[in-house]
C-alpha cells in the first residue's frame, strides 16, 4: 500500500494510462497552433518592413559624424566639409550639458574645423594683427574683418569670443586641460579674459566641461585597457578553453560526484547550525553570571547599536532556541524527504549519462548565441535608424532668455528677412536636433516600441526552440528501452527538425506570452524612473506592487513554458494542452518536483562557481607572475585586473551555458520519469523505461512505503 502522497489525485488529472505503442516522442504528428504561426509570420514580414522604412528615413550618418549649426556633416565625403572632420564650439561656457555628447546641440554656433585650436588667444588680442589670419579659420566662412565691430562680432556669434589650447575627442573638440603642480591650467594661464574683457578662471571652463574631462580620463584608462586585452588575448583565449574542457569533464563526472557532492552540503549544513548552536550556549552561559546580562529585551527597548542586544543573555538564548528548531527541521525533512533526495540524486547522474550518450546537445547552444546574436544586432541597427530618422529642425537661439521667441522653429534660409533678429538682435536659427511633423515622426516611439516589442518575441522564441530541442533529444534517450542501443539515429537533428516543422505556432505562442509580460514589465520600469522624484507616493507604491506582480508572473511563464515544450517535444500538442498536462502532472508529483528544483539548482550553481572560481583562481596566479614555471610567459599589462575579469566572467558564461543544456536534461528526464511511474509498473509486460540505477532506488523507496505503512 502506497502512501497518499503517492496518490495521484484526479483533481490535477487522470495519470497517463499504459500504452504498449508508445516508444518515446511522437513521429506522427501534425502543425499546431497553426494560427499562431501565421501570425508569427506576418510579425516577421512586419519586422522586416520596420526595419526597411527606418532604414529609408534614417540615416546613421547623424550619429557617425557631428553635425555644425547649419545641420551640415563634419568630415563627410564630396562636402564641403571633407576634409573638416572637427566640431568646434564658439562659447564652450554654454555647453554645461554634457547632452554635447550625444550629438545633441550645445546652444552656441558649432563649425567644422580641420583641426582643433593649439594657442590660447581671444578676439580683441587678435583684432587687426597678425595673428588674425590664424584666428579667422575658426570665423563663420565668408566673413570678413571690419565689417561688423567687435561687440557685433560676438553677439553674432560670427567668431568665437576666444580659443583655448584643445584636441580632439570623440571628434569635438574640447579644452586641453593640464594640472601643474596640482593647478588647473590652459597654455599655462589659469585667469584670463574673455571676449568681452571679463575676467574668467579656467574653472569656469572645467565646470562647463566637468563631464567632458572625466570622459577624457575614461579615454585614456580605455586606451589601456585595450591594450592590455591586445597583450594578453591569447591567454584570455586559453583560460576560456580551459573553462570549456573542465566544464565538459564535471558534467561526465556528475555520475560519480553528485550524491558526494549534495551530502556533503547537506552535512556541512548540519554541522554549521550545531556549531550555532553550541556557540550560543557557551555565549550562553559565559553571560549568565555576568551583572546586567539578565536584562530582558522588553526592558532596554528599541536601540540602533545592536552590539547592546549582543550583550544580554536573552539574545543568546532566542538565538539558541531558533537554531535549534531549524536544525530539528531539517533532520526531519531529510529523514522523510530521504528516498526523494536519492531519486533526485538518480536523475542527476542519469542526465550525465543521457548527456554521454548525445554529446552533440553540448554544443547547441553555440547554435541558440547565433540566432539571439542575429537577434540583439538587427534590433540595434533598427533602433539607430529609427532615432536618426528625420529631417533638421532648427530653432531660435537668442542671446538672453528674455527674447518672446527663443526656442522656436524657424527656416535659416528665411531666417534673416524676418521681424526675429530685430526683436532679439543677436538671435539665431540654429539646428537643433533631427524630427519632423511628419505622421511617421509622430508615432516614432510606437516604432521603437514596436522594434523592442518584435525582439522580445524573436529572443523568447530562440530560446523556446533550443529547449524545444533539447527535450526532444533527452526524451528520445529516456524511452529507449535498451539504452544505448535503442537510441534513435541523430536525436538532436531530429527534435530540431520536428520543432521547426511541426510546432513553430506553439513555440511561437508561448514566448508571445512571454514577450508581453516583459513589455509590461519594461514599461513599468520606464514610469518607476519618470516618478522616482515624484512627491506621489501613492503611484509608486502601486507601481512597486505592479512591478514585482509581473516579476513573478515573468518567472511562473518561464516555468510553465519550459515544461510545455518538453510536452511537445515528447507528444506533439498544442500549447495549451500541453501547458495543461505539464502542469498537472507537476503537480501530481509536487513535493518530487520541489525537491528535484532545489537539489538541481544547488548543483548546477555550485557547478558554475567552482569552475569560475578554479579557473579565476588560476588566472589571478598567472597574470600576478606568481607561477615561478611560467612566469616569463606573462604579457606586460597595465591592470592585472582587465584579462582577469574577463576569464572570471567568461567562464561563468561558457559553464552557464554548458550547465543550461543539463537542467534541460534533467527537467526532460524528471517528467520522464513522473510519466514512466504513472504508465508502468515495472513487471516483464509493462517494464520501466528508467535506469537500472533510479529503478533500484524507487524500488526501495516502494519497499520503505509499505513496511511503514504495514506497521
Amino acid at each position: 500500500m502506497a502512501r497518499k502522497t503517492d496518490i495521484p489525485s484526479t483533481y490535477y488529472g487522470e495519470p497517463h494510462k499504459f500504452d504498449p505503442n508508445f516508444r518515446g516522442p511522437v513521429h506522427n504528428r501534425s502543425c499546431t497552433d497553426v494560427v499562431c504561426c501565421v501570425i508569427f509570420i506576418i510579425v516577421i514580414l512586419g519586422y522586416i518592413a520596420l526595419g526597411t522604412v527606418a532604414w529609408i528615413h534614417g540615416d546613421p550618418r547623424k550619429v557617425v559624424y557631428p553635425t555644425d549649426s547649419h545641420g551640415h556633416f563634419c568630415g563627410q565625403q564630396n562636402t564641403p566639409n571633407a576634409n573638416k572632420a572637427i566640431l568646434f564650439y564658439f562659447n564652450m561656457l554654454k555647453c554645461a550639458n554634457p547632452a554635447v555628447l550625444i550629438n545633441l546641440q550645445c546652444p552656441t554656433t558649432q563649425l567644422c574645423v580641420s583641426k582643433c585650436p593649439d594657442r590660447f588667444a581671444t578676439l580683441l588680442d587678435a583684432w587687426n594683427t597678425k595673428n588674425w589670419e590664424y584666428y579667422k579659420t575658426f570665423c563663420n566662412p565668408g566673413f570678413e574683418i571690419g565689417s561688423k565691430s567687435v561687440a557685433e562680432v560676438i553677439r553674432d556669434e560670427d567668431c568665437p569670443s576666444m580659443i583655448v589650447p584643445s584636441r580632439p575627442f570623440l571628434q569635438r573638440c574640447f579644452p586641453d586641460f593640464i594640472t601643474r603642480n596640482g593647478i588647473l591650467t590652459i597654455a599655462n594661464q589659469t585667469i584670463f579674459s574673455d571676449g568681452d574683457n571679463n575676467k574668467r578662471s579656467v574653472r569656469d571652463l572645467k565646470e562647463a566641461a566637468k563631464s567632458i574631462t572625466n570622459l577624457l580620463n575614461a579615454k585614456e584608462v580605455g586606451m589601456k585597457i585595450f591594450e592590455d586585452y591586445a597583450n594578453s588575448w591569447d591567454w584570455i583565449l586559453i583560460g576560456l578553453v580551459i573553462t570549456m574542457v573542465v566544464s565538459l569533464i564535471f558534467i561526465l563526472l556528475l555520475r560519480f560526484t553528485a550524491g558526494v557532492l549534495l551530502w556533503l552540503n547537506i552535512f556541512g549544513v548540519i554541522a554549521a547550525v550545531a556549531f550555532g548552536i553550541w556557540h550560543c550556549y557557551w555565549e550562553y552561559v559565559t553571560l549568565s553570571g555576568k551583572p546586567g546580562a539578565n536584562v530582558t529585551i522588553s526592558d532596554i527597548g528599541f536601540h540602533t547599536d545592536f552590539s547592546i542586544y549582543l550583550q544580554l543573555s536573552q539574545t543568546w538564548l532566542i538565538f539558541m532556541i531558533s537554531l535549534s528548531v531549524i536544525e530539528a527541521v531539517i533532520i526531519i525533512v531529510l529523514i522523510f524527504l530521504r528516498t526523494r533526495l536519492r531519486i533526485a540524486i538518480a536523475l542527476l547522474k542519469e542526465g550525465s549519462r543521457a548527456i554521454s550518450y548525445i554529446m552533440s546537445t553540448l554544443f547547441y547552444p553555440i547554435i541558440t548565441f547565433f540566432l539571439l546574436a542575429i537577434c540583439i544586432a538587427y534590433w540595434a541597427v533598427i533602433a539607430v535608424f529609427l532615432a536618426s530618422s528625420g529631417n533638421a529642425v532648427y530653432k531660435v537661439t537668442p542671446v538672453d532668455d528674455k527674447c518672446m521667441y527663443a526656442n522656436i522653429t524657424c527656416n535659416p534660409k528665411t531666417f534673416s528677412q524676418t521681424n526675429i533678429t530685430k526683436v532679439c538682435p543677436g538671435s539665431q536659427c540654429m539646428f537643433a536636433f533631427y524630427g519632423g511633423e511628419s505622421v511617421y515622426h509622430r508615432y516614432i516611439l510606437v516604432l521603437h516600441l514596436c522594434n523592442l516589442f518584435a525582439f522580445l518575441w524573436l529572443v523568447n522564441f530562440t530560446i523556446a526552440l533550443g529547449q524545444c530541442t533539447l527535450a526532444g533529444a533527452f526524451a528520445s534517450y529516456y524511452w529507449a528501452l535498451k539504452k544505448p542501443n535503442d537510441i534513435p539515429a541523430c536525436p538532436l537533428y531530429s527534435a530540431f527538425s520536428r520543432a521547426i516543422r511541426y510546432h513553430t505556432g506553439s513555440l511561437a505562442f508561448g514566448s508571445l506570452i512571454l514577450a508581453v509580460v516583459q513589455l509590461i514589465r519594461i514599461v513599468l520600469e520606464y514610469l518607476h524612473r519618470k516618478l522616482k522624484g515624484s512627491q506621489n507616493r501613492c503611484a509608486r507604491f502601486l507601481l512597486c506592487c505592479l512591478k514585482c506582480c509581473f516579476w513573478c508572473l515573468e518567472h511562473f511563464i518561464r516555468f510553465i513554458n519550459r515544461n510545455a515544450y518538453i510536452m511537445i517535444a515528447i507528444y506533439g500538442k498544442n500549447f495549451c494542452t500541453s501547458s495543461k498536462d505539464a502542469f498537472f502532472l507537476l503537480m501530481r508529483n509536487v513535493i518530487r518536483v520541489t525537491v528535484l528544483d532545489k537539489v538541481t539548482d544547488f548543483l548546477l550553481s555550485l557547478g558554475k562557481l567552482l569552475i569560475s572560481g578554479s579557473v579565476g583562481v588560476l588566472a589571478f596566479f598567472f597574470f600576478t607572475r606568481k607561477i615561478p614555471v611560467i612566469q616569463e610567459e606573462v604579457p606586460s599589462l597595465n591592470y592585472y585586473w582587465v584579462p582577469l575579469l574577463t576569464v572570471i566572467f567568461g567562464s561563468y558564461m561558457i559553464a552557464h551555458g554548458f550547465f543550461n543544456v543539463y537542467a534541460m536534461c534533467v527537467d526532460t528526464l524528471f517528467l520522464c520519469f513522473c510519466e514512466d511511474l504513472e504508465r508502468n509498473d515495472g513487471s516483464s509486460s509493462r517494464p520501466y523505461y528508467m535506469s537500472p540505477g533510479l529503478h533500484k532506488i524507487l524500488r526501495r523507496g516502494e519497499e520503505g512505503a509499505k513496511l511503514s505503512a504495514a506497521s
